[in-house]
């Protein structure tokens, strides 16, 4: 199976209580397994909160709903070996 990489990092984003955000990271092969989103170090589950989603077969995305004040922090996205934070 290839290695899958990062091509296209996260980047950081600003934005105001209440507003939904989205984040996107691009990897260079389809069906890419091993993946995982997380917000402080705590792993994140696809629910009504958290929309984790794969668009075109290589942007993995992750949309927080109405964020709080204490969504504040490190969203990392790893796949494999490879991470990538904002």
């Amino acid at each position: 199976e290839p290695d899958v990489t990062i091509v296209s990092d996260l980047k950081d984003m600003v934005v105001f209580e209440g507003d939904d955000v989205t984040f996107r990271c691009q990897v260079s092969h389809e069906n890419a397994r091993d993946i995982e989103w997380k917000l402080q170090d705590v792993a994140l589950q696809n629910n009504e909160m958290n929309e984790i989603s794969v668009e075109k077969g290589k942007i993995h995305t992750l949309t927080l709903r109405k964020v709080t004040e204490q969504d504040v922090g490190t969203i990392t996205f790893r796949v494999g070996p490879h991470t990538s934070t904002a």
